[in-house]
């Protein structure tokens, strides 16, 4: 790919990023800042919340179409059909570069005076554009945990923390090189994750964290 073209994918992917859903929704159509609510932060969960469930879900929705969306910015190139045949595995790193921006500016928007989200619904949204097998494993791994914990926190960091994991035991008997890069973007992402998450850490550990009852499994 062209150096310019590249370079404004991650600009576009940046900026796609950085709509604020929640922000904006909460004060079009709420009057509130969801910055000011609850964890203060600008996200599916904290829409949840503060919002409502049908807000909550809009939210989910568009963030994660956001790093969907960047991830497959390739596709507005006329020569998408070499990229996907005989270079398949250049398009899947520039899926990884665009889907990063994507995250970063989910989490730091630019339209939001870089106070965003904490980035798993577009994180999530990037992994399933480059693997679907990947984003099942992550999803059931977060739909577990919370489903047993109740908690949306824990659920976002256990998935972040094992996904570099989940493609070693994938791709490690296959002949899927770009496999290293792919295990570096979970990596960074999942030291991210733990950052951003790091008071709801404090909070898991003292038993104070929040429960978000989406769904429940009963313990036998």
């Amino acid at each position: 790919m062209d150096l310019n073209v590249a370079l404004l994918f991650c600009l576009l992917s940046y900026l796609l990023g950085s709509i604020p859903t929640s922000v904006w929704l909460g004060k079009a159509y709420f009057g509130i800042d969801v910055r000011s609510q609850g964890s203060g932060n600008a996200g599916a969960t904290n829409t949840l919340r503060t919002l409502g469930k049908k807000a909550g879900l809009f939210v989910l929705i568009v963030d994660f179409m956001k790093g969907f969306s960047a991830a497959n910015l390739m596709m507005l190139q006329a020569t998408v059909t070499k990229a996907l045949g005989e270079q398949r595995e250049e398009y899947l790193t520039y899926q990884l570069i665009f889907g990063s921006f994507a995250v970063l500016g989910h989490i730091f928007p630019l339209f939001a005076k870089f106070k965003g989200g904490k980035g798993i619904a577009t994180l999530v949204g990037v992994v399933l554009a480059v693997d679907y097998q990947m984003a099942l494993l992550l999803i059931l791994t977060f739909i577990t945990v919370v489903g047993f914990t109740q908690y949306v926190s824990l659920g976002s960091i256990i998935s972040g923390i094992l996904s570099p994991f989940y493609v070693f035991l994938l791709y490690n008997e296959s002949k899927f090189t770009q496999q290293p890069n792919f295990i570096l973007f979970c990596t960074v992402f999942a030291a991210l994750i733990i950052i951003t998450h790091r008071k709801n850490i404090v909070r898991l550990v003292k038993g104070k964290e929040n429960k978000t009852r989406l769904f429940k499994f009963k313990r036998r």
